[in-house]
Formats: C-alpha cells, structure tokens, sequence
C-alpha cells in the first residue's frame, strides 16, 4: 500500500510559477513510476507528466512540454512538478499516482495504482 499527499497548489498569475510536491509513505519508493494528471471543471483528467522510478526518463504532455518538469528525489520519498510560464488553461485540479515500474503506458490514468488527493492550481489575473 501506497499512500500519496499532495501540496504546493495555489493562486499564482498567467506567466507565474509553482512547485507541486508528492510525498508517498512505504519502503520502496524507487520502484514505483509516478504521474501527474489534471481535470478542470467538466472535462475529463487528462495526462500531464510522469517520471519513471529512476528518474532517469520523463514524459510530456504536449500543451505542458517546455514549460513543467517533472522529477523526483527518492531518499525523500518526494515527487515535484515544477510548473513555469502558467496560463489560465493550466487551472485544474492536479493529481499525482504512483504505479511499479514494468510495461504501463504512463499516458493513461488507468495505469495507476495509488492516487494522491489532488491540489488546486488556479491560474489568474
């Protein structure tokens, strides 16, 4: 069993910053490849980053790459996504989930095994 909780959401202007954090319970960290998708009022979550156990490789989702990093420390247990350059189409809800690494397709939420609570990011003037 996993356990993830989430932090780092706010209010922050178009063209600002923020940092998520994703800090999981259990022993084993390093084998689980963590994701982060978002789902803004009437559509449906979408896929935004994942990091894969070693942190060595990442993936994006197209409307983010360039602009978040996702990464992670695993001595702290701790998953980021570093969001710069926010637009107001970046507002939703944001998740991280954690699944042991082998053949998932990190794109898709149904990969996932544990799920954090979600954070509010909210982008606006």
């Amino acid at each position: 069993q996993v356990q993830l909780v989430e932090s780092g959401g706010g209010l922050v202007q178009p063209g600002g910053s923020l940092r998520l954090s994703c800090a999981a319970s259990g022993r084993t960290f390093s084998s689980y490849d963590m994701g982060w998708f978002r789902q803004a009022p009437g559509k449906e979550r979408e896929f935004v980053a994942a990091v894969t156990g070693s942190g060595i490789s990442t993936y994006y989702a197209s409307s983010v790459k360039g602009r978040f990093t996702a990464s992670r420390d695993n001595a702290k247990k701790v998953g980021y996504l570093q969001m710069n350059s926010l637009k107001p189409e970046d507002t939703a809800v944001y998740y991280c989930a954690v699944v042991l690494h082998g053949l998932q397709q990190l794109r898709l939420a149904r990969s996932y095994e544990y799920w954090g609570q979600g954070t509010q990011v909210t982008v606006s003037s």
